[in-house]
């Protein structure tokens, strides 16, 4: 079974505090009065770069704004190259681009902010670090303190790399606790749950009053695994304090909530509204536990009470669509989804409009949707993009898929999942040796990455006749990932290949008691009906397609073990 990698399921918002979503080509402006000798050919660089934006040429509007920039000593042309090539991740681009607005103001924060996360995203730590030294060593707040300060920005980037990096501006200050803090932030954003514990507790000992590392800590411990005692710190900060801290009930609330006890979380929601009812983060709270208990609408009352406040928007609007959709009510859904239009829902809600309109068989509305909406939110144009080539992908014109998806690799060389999506592309074409050949290139790159070794392994497995290389692609991977039920079908699949029945059957089954899915099933009917075990491969067949009668896959494995029944 080939999946795709969920880490890169991460947005790359741009940052809140400095960066605009503005039109660009209205940002972009002539230098004043004194360089008229450049001018001209100014003018000819920008105009260009808004031709090429017109025609979605990201690259080359990127490299032409550079140009215009490094031409003129006006810093607002080498502010708005620079952010333009950041919005739309073009790094060398965006990176010249900075590097030419310090040149004309080396006081500027904010370009120098921009080098220290170009040098991020290229994973040149060293260099990262020292442009975020300078910017904390600059301003009256301690530097330390200033650690907590990038937090937003950085949580926005590689968490691996935002981990390495804080770890290394943090370590000067041994003793603050706003530096563990922010250690334990992106540690937990990196999935290191222990370096999390560890960091935070020490901000508490540090700080003691201080609830954030706290609050921190119980999270560390929830993520970590540890469920009990995540809700018994947090149950113990709210219980001991004759005053508690709201924000200690609200993550309660949240531990409550993930252990499955909405009540328990409905109850610390409902003390907080009591005590503070403007607070729109407990509402926001209280609307998605509605939510996730079916409680359609008083779901809905509460998200529109959460739209009245103006706070949360964004989340008001996705969940109201949420609730349309559900409900059947697709023009209100596609209106509602349309006005999400950033934060971490953005994305799928616009995937959403798509989906919609295309099973209203409105696909050239669909694909318009998607259009206009990178164009007007250049953060998103890629992942448009993408939309798109998935969009004509579900309609199997393949070859136009396929053209998008390539401009996503083009701008997005540091992510597999666009070529492992143009691969399932090609394999859906039967264009087998074309498709083998982007996993190979892509396991040459990755060579690590367990998802793009099962990719290309259970390709090898279920379409050629490489076994012997297929199951050494895939022991690789499932020593990467042990509990992977993805990698455990491949595994079963390509024993089974290799006439290895029993054993096969034995990783099958496993991988079905951790997911169930139609694909595992057909390959357990399909095994148990090569061992001639008949009986067998037929009653499961029958569950199976009790619980996904449309499975494609179900039925082209009916035609083999029942073809009497075809």
């Amino acid at each position: 079974m080939t999946e795709l990698n969920p880490r890169d399921s991460r947005r790359r918002a741009t940052c809140a505090v400095w960066l605009v979503a503005s039109a660009f080509m209205m940002a972009f402006v002539l230098p004043s009065q004194g360089f008229a000798e450049d001018s001209d050919a100014i003018s000819e660089h920008i105009a260009a770069a808004e031709d090429a934006l017109n025609n979605h040429d990201y690259w080359r509007a990127a490299s032409q704004y550079r140009q215009a920039a490094e031409l003129s000593d006006d810093a607002s042309i080498a502010k708005q190259a620079t952010r333009f090539a950041y919005n739309y991740g073009i790094n060398r681009d965006a990176r010249a681009s900075a590097e030419r607005w310090i040149d004309i103001d080396d006081s500027s924060d904010e370009a120098l902010l921009y080098l220290a996360l170009i040098d991020l995203r290229d994973g040149n730590i060293r260099h990262s670090r020292g442009n975020f030294q300078k910017l904390l060593d600059r301003g009256d707040i301690p530097a330390d303190e200033r650690l907590v300060n990038l937090l937003p920005f950085l949580s926005d980037e590689d968490p691996e790399n935002a981990d390495k990096l804080m770890r290394q501006l943090s370590k000067p200050y041994k003793q603050s606790p706003y530096a563990h803090y922010a250690a334990a932030v992106l540690a937990l954003y990196a999935g290191d749950s222990d370096h999390a514990q560890e960091r935070s507790k020490k901000a508490t000992e540090l700080k003691p009053d201080w609830i954030k590392p706290h609050l921190l800590y119980a999270r560390a411990l929830l993520l970590g695994g540890d469920e009990e005692a995540a809700i018994d710190y947090a149950a113990r900060l709210v219980g001991d304090d004759p005053d508690p801290d709201p924000e200690a009930r609200l993550e309660l609330a949240i531990m409550y909530l993930s252990a499955g006890r909405e009540d328990d979380a409905l109850s610390q929601i409902s003390q907080v509204l009591l005590e503070q009812p403007s607070r729109t983060d407990a509402l926001r709270l209280l609307a998605i536990i509605n939510f996730r208990l079916e409680n359609l609408d008083a779901a809905s009352q509460d998200f529109e009470d959460l739209l009245a406040t103006g706070h949360y928007t964004m989340d008001a609007f996705y969940y109201l669509a949420r609730i349309a959709d559900i409900r059947g009510e697709h023009g209100r859904a596609i209106a509602l989804y349309s006005k999400v239009v950033q934060g971490d829902n953005a994305i799928f809600s616009q995937r959403r409009v798509g989906g919609i309109l295309a099973q209203q068989k409105k696909f050239d509305q669909a694909q318009k949707h998607l259009e206009d909406f990178g164009r007007r939110h250049p953060t998103y144009a890629v992942d448009m993009i993408e939309a798109q080539s998935q969009l004509l992908a579900s309609q199997e014109r393949y070859d136009e898929a396929i053209e998008y998806i390539n401009r996503v690799i083009a701008y997005r060389p540091e992510s597999q999942n666009p070529l492992l999506r143009k691969a399932d592309m090609l394999l859906r074409m039967d264009h087998v040796d074309d498709a083998v050949e982007v996993y190979r290139y892509t396991a040459r790159k990755w060579p690590e990455d367990a998802t793009v070794l099962n990719a290309l392994g259970y390709t090898l497995a279920d379409r050629t006749t490489e076994y012997k290389e297929a199951e050494k692609l895939i022991k690789k991977a499932l020593k990467l990932q042990p509990d992977s039920a993805a990698i455990m079908d491949s595994y079963g699949w390509v024993l089974y290949r290799l006439g290895e029945f029993e054993e096969a059957l034995h990783e099958l089954r496993r991988a079905y008691e951790i997911l169930e899915d139609p694909e595992v099933a057909a390959h357990i009917v399909e095994v148990l009906w090569k061992m001639d075990r008949a009986d067998e491969s037929m009653e499961h067949l029958v569950e199976a397609e009790e619980r996904w009668p449309e499975s494609p896959l179900l039925g082209k494995v009916r035609v083999l073990v029942a073809p009497q029944d075809d």
